[in-house]
């Protein structure tokens, strides 16, 4: 699995949407890092909770044993597998354990594990999911070596989807703030923006 690292996002203050993502746009990325495992979908053990979940109310289960729940629906459109999101996030392992979060965190969906990704897909802006995200779809039996998750442990998130945009627009904005610095003279990102150091990237 390769390693990433991230910026992190501090919130933005009010404005418009094109200003939240420039504030945003060169700070970096949070890449959920990919994972793919050939573990089978278990039926006991760290798994019950998404059998348990099966027969609740509002909670969709998706071929890939990935599950939801709607909490709040947002409207419009829904994002594509290679879209770069804009998500606040919490994840937590089946004991309430929470292993990250984030706020105005920068997802290239192409690049966070299967699971999340896929969970995002069926969003719209506005929306706020539950996600429970099953060990293949996640980190199986190899999870990133200096986190506290568990091998073959069921992931949840609690999602809040503020918006997303195409990866080729992304990299425009970032382009345009880029030369918005460079005619400024600044050397770090504009003013509003976040600009601490770079640290590990979260690993859920």
């Amino acid at each position: 699995m390769s390693e990433v690292t991230a910026v992190p996002l501090r919130p933005i203050a009010k404005g418009s949407v094109r200003n939240l993502w420039l504030g945003v746009g060169l700070v970096g990325v949070v890449a959920i890092g990919l994972a793919c495992t050939g573990q089978h979908f278990l039926r006991s053990g760290p798994d019950g909770v998404l059998f348990a979940n099966a027969g609740k109310p509002g909670v969709v289960t998706l071929q890939s044993g990935v599950q939801y729940k709607v909490i709040e629906e947002g409207k419009g459109e829904t994002p594509a597998a290679d879209d770069v999101a804009l998500v606040d996030y919490k994840g937590t392992l089946p004991d309430g354990t929470v292993f990250d979060s984030g706020s105005n965190a920068v997802m290239p969906l192409s690049r966070t594990v299967p699971g999340f990704a896929e969970g995002i897909s069926h969003m719209k802006r506005g929306g706020k999911y539950m996600l429970w995200i099953p060990p293949r779809e996640a980190y199986g039996d190899n999870p990133p070596p200096q986190s506290n998750i568990p091998a073959n442990t069921v992931l949840t998130f609690e999602i809040t989807l503020r918006d997303f945009t195409t990866a080729q627009q992304f990299m425009m904005m970032q382009q345009q703030l880029q030369a918005m610095q460079g005619m400024n003279g600044a050397g770090g990102p504009p003013h509003g923006g976040a600009g601490a150091p770079p640290v590990e990237a979260p690993k859920p």
